[in-house]
């Protein structure tokens, strides 16, 4: 009997490594196929697949490159992520009263946390009506007359929400959105456009929803011929003013057509927002001072209300779902909160580069701008991506982070797209039940990004 089992497990690896070499050398042609492509002239791709039981390579070509990932990165800060925050983490905004001793003046006092759920329409207990209303709710019978100072607690969470890298055309639309100790709506609002009947004709900006306190718009937009879709693009002011320009095209005959930007100032637009809602408490017109309080005073404060986010679990869901920007750089900036006390990209980075060296990643192989994937200074290699798939895969939150991703040509993945940038890495289980792991990066090809898609697609296809 002994002899009898040895001699159908050799079989049966030696019919896994058959298997596994067919893929290698289909992969391997088709891979060549789509490098001579000529869409991929001037370009460079990486591809790197595993085995997901074994660990062994399937196929690796220019693994050890660093190419810029786009939203394929956001996979290393989820996983690091459910790392060093847990996957029931949390965020909290508090809401409290400053009471001054000597006067007997009272301020609203709010401390962010830098939730980037805070607000947001994806959760029932998040979305702009609840928390106002649970605010308003928590605040009123106490029937407190504030002074016109709402201060914010600034302390410990860099001022600066836009990382390194990311470009001015991007910054002013929604994907744009940086991520600052107050953010609101995901610091995100809706302009509503209204084109003319023939081409050329000017745009009308008909109006923000919600109403902006702090931005206005001036339209450069024309109209463009019927189905041509969005086309347009919001840019932030520079220095004091506060016109923004949105440039572009929309279709003809459209009479609310929507583009999404991105806050300047999410702290003004929240604090207006509730401060409206609350305006017959308040003694005199408001301003807001951003202060980072000493001692004494912290000791005068009465705790109001205090707004917990959705768990990290499922702020992680969305995060990848929906290639949410903000949430990847909030979460890097809490990273540098949470364990050096002081919120900032570039600390966050280092923890994030510290943590997989310490798993044995080489740190050069995660040359990081940012958390989302966004800046165009990313360098990543695809080795780096596979090996952190790899490592989520041995955790008890696995199931978490697994549902979050994609599903993309009937693959579980995330893609990243950024200009002449296309990837996808994740997971794949094939007919014959192997399953592998996988990233693919290409960088500088040329055309449009969906012909690259499908040729991206018919390699990975081989995995089936």
């Amino acid at each position: 009997m002994k002899k009898v089992f040895l001699l159908a497990a050799g079989c049966l690896l030696l019919v896994s490594s058959i298997v596994a070499q067919t893929v290698s050398q289909r992969l391997q042609k088709a891979f060549q196929q789509f490098e001579a492509d000529s869409q991929l002239k001037h370009a460079i791709s990486s591809l790197y697949v595993i085995d997901a039981k074994t660990g062994g390579v399937v196929f690796d070509k220019n693994s050890q490159v660093g190419l810029a990932p786009a939203s394929t990165q956001k996979i290393i800060t989820s996983v690091t992520a459910f790392e060093l925050l847990g996957k029931d983490y949390r965020y909290m905004t508090e809401f409290g009263v400053i009471n001054h001793e000597k006067d007997k003046k009272k301020n609203l006092y709010i401390k962010p946390s830098g939730d980037p759920t805070f607000g947001s329409w994806r959760w029932e207990q998040t979305k702009m009506a609840v928390v106002l209303n649970e605010i308003i709710t928590s605040t009123k019978p106490l029937r407190i007359t504030f002074e016109d100072a709402v201060l914010i607690n600034a302390r410990g969470w860099n001022s600066e929400s836009i990382p390194d890298g990311w470009i001015w055309q991007d910054i002013g639309n929604y994907y744009g959105a940086g991520a600052q100790l107050l953010n609101w709506r995901e610091n995100q609002y809706d302009l509503i456009l209204k084109s003319g009947k023939n081409i050329g004709d000017p745009v009308e900006i008909i109006k923000t929803e919600p109403e902006l306190y702090s931005l206005r718009f001036n339209s450069w937009v024309t109209s463009a011929a019927k189905g041509t879709g969005d086309n347009s693009y919001i840019y932030l002011p520079v220095g004091n003013s506060i016109n923004a320009d949105v440039r572009g095209t929309i279709p003809i005959n459209e009479n609310r057509f929507v583009i999404s930007g991105s806050m300047m100032n999410p702290q003004n637009q929240f604090v207006e927002t509730l401060v409206d809602s609350l305006k017959s408490m308040f003694r005199k017109p408001r301003y807001l001072s951003s202060i980072s309080l000493n001692d004494s005073v912290e000791h005068n404060i009465s705790n109001l209300y205090t707004h917990y986010s959705p768990s990290l679990d499922s702020i992680i869901y969305w995060f990848n779902k929906k290639s949410i920007n903000l949430y990847g750089e909030a979460l890097v900036k809490t990273f540098a909160y949470e364990k050096q006390g002081f919120g900032s990209t570039d600390s966050g980075i280092a923890i994030v580069k510290k943590f997989w060296k310490e798993k044995g990643l080489d740190e050069n192989e995660l040359n990081m701008a940012d958390g989302s994937g966004l800046s165009p200074l990313n360098r990543v290699t695809t080795h780096a991506q596979v090996e952190i798939l790899k490592y989520a895969k041995t955790k008890d939150w696995f199931q978490y982070f697994y549902n979050s991703l994609p599903i993309y040509n009937g693959m579980t993945m995330k893609s990243g797209t950024i200009s002449d940038v296309k990837g996808f890495c994740g997971y794949h289980k094939a007919k014959d039940g192997r399953e592998y792991i996988f990233s693919f990066l290409v960088n500088n090809y040329n055309g449009r990004t969906a012909p690259v898609v499908n040729k991206m697609y018919k390699v990975l296809d081989e995995l089936k």
